[in-house]
């Protein structure tokens, strides 16, 4: 989480007030995020990797959030940042044997080794790791993933939920493999025919579809123009689409999918297709 000031006061009422001043971000709302396009939660999920592999390797040691729920984040710009540090330690468990390293949570418990030093070994960051899981990976990651995906999907989200943290290192070559996916998507040539308009919008005619980045219409991500048609495709309602010139993080280009082609208007920074029927 972005720090961008703090004032230390010492007063007779309160001593040792420490206020801090941080980036502005949106409370995090798991049913929401469940709404949204599985390219955006996979966002969200690898920024909270990105963290858990700083939490275990911070210049203090390895760090663990002990109050690691999803109302401790918010979202910055598509990303998940954690706000509340006041129950964060960088203490590691004492132990004489590896009956003292217990981890109790509702649905699993783990005994981990008690190291020579009389310290659990990885005890913070294997507790991140499993809080992780069993509050976002599992939620966010396999629900409506690409299909391609799921096999591997399902080996990280099992891996965390082990508390192996090799799980997290695995999920940042997952990375590749979601762009992969996502920039190089290989579509069956289409028999339905569509006519190019170029520079044209469709103001209107819109219908809902899920996931949509838009509430109100059907705007979807795509590779090319072959995905498109494979899309507007598979919805009996859609008889056209508008590729515009935004993207998403990944590089995906978006587009609107609409129910009709009546109303074209001029818009330079779009390309209309329209179904063609017999």
């Amino acid at each position: 989480f972005q720090l961008y000031g703090y004032c230390y006061q010492d007063s007779n009422d309160i001593p040792d007030t420490l206020t801090t001043i941080t980036e502005l971000g949106s409370p995090l709302e798991m049913i929401q995020l469940l709404q949204t396009s599985w390219e955006d939660r996979f966002r969200i999920c690898l920024s909270l990797v990105r963290l858990l592999h700083y939490l275990a390797h911070s210049p203090l040691g390895s760090v663990t959030l002990l109050d690691f729920r999803p109302r401790q984040f918010v979202i910055v710009d598509g990303e998940l940042k954690v706000t509340d540090l006041d129950d964060a330690s960088i203490e590691e468990s004492s132990c004489t044997s590896n009956s003292d390293c217990f981890m109790e949570f509702p649905a699993r418990n783990f005994t981990l080794p008690c190291s020579v030093e009389g310290r659990c070994q990885s005890m913070n960051e294997k507790r991140n790791l499993y809080n992780a899981y069993r509050f976002f990976f599992t939620y966010l990651l396999p629900h409506s993933a690409p299909s391609s995906l799921r096999p591997l999907l399902d080996k990280i989200v099992n891996a965390t939920g082990e508390c192996n943290k090799h799980g997290n290192d695995k999920y940042f070559l997952f990375y590749p493999s979601v762009n992969s996916e996502f920039t190089q998507k290989c579509v069956k040539s289409a028999n339905t025919k569509y006519r190019r308009v170029p520079e044209a919008f469709i103001p209107d005619e819109n219908y809902r579809c899920w996931p949509s980045y838009h509430h109100k219409g059907c705007l979807l991500s795509v590779f090319d123009i072959n995905e498109a048609i494979e899309i507007c495709d598979s919805y009996s309602q859609c008889k056209a689409f508008v590729l515009t010139n935004q993207t998403t993080w990944t590089g995906r280009q978006l587009v609107f999918f609409k129910m009709s082609s009546n109303h074209i208007v001029p818009d330079p920074d779009k390309i209309t297709y329209v179904k063609v029927t017999d």
